[in-house]
């Protein structure tokens, strides 16, 4: 077996990446010895992984998404996201470490494959969609079909497929890790505790668990191309949520969200662990659409989030504001959110009841919107382990439309699905993409247009290294753009 270091050179020669930093940390070491390892086991690489994948996210949702999505505006003013301005550099990071992981996440498949092993089959599938989808909806058309072969079969210049063709085999995955985990055989204990997200508190279901995550994932990525009837994702949205759900099981619970639940002890720490309290929260303020909304509805995950101004007040400032109009810093991130074990998340139970509210308010399952949209109204508060307030249901701006336009209900359902993806990698983003909410003022320092980005452009290490095929993928999305919508959103 190739040491990790070759491993990170494959993935730098086939994605046209610069340098990148191991994916594990404080973790047990893999491949150190190839003369006494021959194939790392699956679940030896599934901890480093998740872990590697979670943290990044989280450090990108601080710096990009809640910039971007006004859930807070940065107090330093040639840091210009919030005006939508966002400069090349940016794209390298993600894009770097997604495809590491991704080698990795294919090893993990390619072992337990090898070993007749259908339960780490499935999570690596499960874990393979997610991250795909990551990197695709964030980019527009990627390398896919011959990605991820530098080392296996020499292929360092690999083609970039459509965001269509791409989204048809990740649903071609979750089929093979829903049929994989509904078959396999519990692993043993000593093997499940080795995964981050279930093992360790539920060893004996984690088939169970993974397969409604991938369930539940491949929901979120069917509503997201729903409207390109090409893909037919209305009538297995149908199948998955309805006709045919006992064999699509989903989450049924909080508890069964995927969420890497963080400690304060090495090696499960969250990447703000380390963090000055200035780096996190000293440099940016929550903004008043964020804090606005969440003082209309009198919401109690203020009192986790956010700090207040003198003894009770939530005071949010506006974002895009015009350079060199710096607004003085009202509410701030709480820096015990440094060590939030809720932070990790991946997806959860919450997000669930708002996607099936959305899908039975467009006629895509015969539920009851307004009782799913509720439901995830209740189980987003509860979440993050707070009573939902008496009478919150009924308040101005909760309480469901009734008499309102199949739109106005959409907002609604959009609007309270934004809070449920507090530090979710890019997905805030993703979701205004495809909706166009929530609503968000526009300041009067906006750049662009005053046009949300649509997507981060091609890193530049892949321009220079992988120009032919580069090239192809930018004419057949038309342009290299920020502006240049992706397929799903055209």
């Amino acid at each position: 077996m190739k040491s990790l270091k070759n491993k990170m050179l494959a993935v730098m020669m086939l994605s046209g990446v610069g340098m990148m930093s191991s994916c594990s940390k404080d973790f047990e070491k893999i491949n150190t010895n190839p003369n006494t390892v021959s194939a790392v086991r699956p679940e030896a690489l599934i901890e480093a992984s998740i872990y590697d994948l979670v943290t990044k996210n989280q450090t990108r949702a601080l710096r990009i998404t809640n910039e971007l999505m006004q859930v807070h505006v940065t107090t330093i003013n040639s840091d210009e996201i919030h005006r939508y301005i966002i400069r090349p550099s940016e794209s390298d990071y993600m894009w770097n470490n997604w495809y590491l992981q991704l080698l990795n996440i294919r090893d993990m498949y390619n072992q337990a494959k090898n070993l007749d092993d259908l339960t780490f089959q499935g999570i690596a599938r499960v874990l393979e969609a997610w991250v795909f989808s990551l990197v695709t909806d964030t980019y527009g058309d990627v390398p896919y079909s011959e990605a991820l072969k530098g080392y296996s079969d020499a292929v360092y210049q690999p083609k970039f497929d459509p965001q269509k063709d791409i989204y048809t085999d990740i649903f071609a995955k979750l089929e093979e890790a829903n049929e994989a985990l509904r078959t396999a055989a519990v692993p043993a204990s000593e093997v499940a505790l080795r995964d981050p997200l279930y093992g360790k508190a539920n060893a004996a279901n984690i088939n169970a668990l993974w397969r409604k995550f991938g369930n539940t994932l491949y929901l979120r990525l069917l509503l997201r191309v729903s409207n390109k009837t090409e893909m037919n994702a209305v009538a297995k949205i149908k199948e998955i949520a309805e006709t045919n759900k006992a064999n699509y099981p989903m989450f049924a619970s909080n508890a069964e969200s995927a969420v890497l639940k963080f400690t304060t002890t090495l090696p499960y720490v969250s990447a703000f662990n380390s963090y000055r309290d200035y780096d996190f929260n000293g440099d940016n303020g929550l903004t008043q659409f964020f804090i606005n909304t969440l003082n209309t509805w009198e919401d109690p995950r203020r009192t986790v989030w956010a700090n207040t101004v003198g003894v009770s007040n939530y005071e949010g400032v506006p974002s895009g504001y015009a350079p060199g109009q710096i607004p003085e810093r009202l509410s701030t991130y709480k820096v015990t959110l440094k060590n939030e074990p809720l932070m990790g998340n991946i997806i959860n139970y919450p997000e669930l009841q708002f996607m099936l509210a959305e899908c039975a308010l467009k006629g895509y399952i015969t539920g009851n919107a307004q009782t799913l949209y509720e439901s995830g109204v209740t189980n987003a508060i509860t979440f993050w382990n707070l009573a939902v307030p008496a009478g919150h249901l009924a308040k101005p701006g909760v309480a469901w439309l009734a008499a309102g336009t199949d739109e106005e209900k959409l907002e609604q359902i959009i609007t309270q699905k934004y809070f449920t993806y507090f530090f979710t990698d890019f997905q805030m983003w993703f979701e205004h993409r495809r909706t166009g909410y929530p609503i968000l003022p526009k300041g009067p320092g906006l750049q662009n247009g005053g046009e949300m980005p649509a997507r981060l452009k091609y890193p530049v290490s892949v321009q220079s290294l992988n120009r032919t095929n580069y090239q192809k993928a930018v004419d057949a999305m038309g342009g290299d753009d920020i502006n240049i919508k992706v397929w799903w959103a055209k």
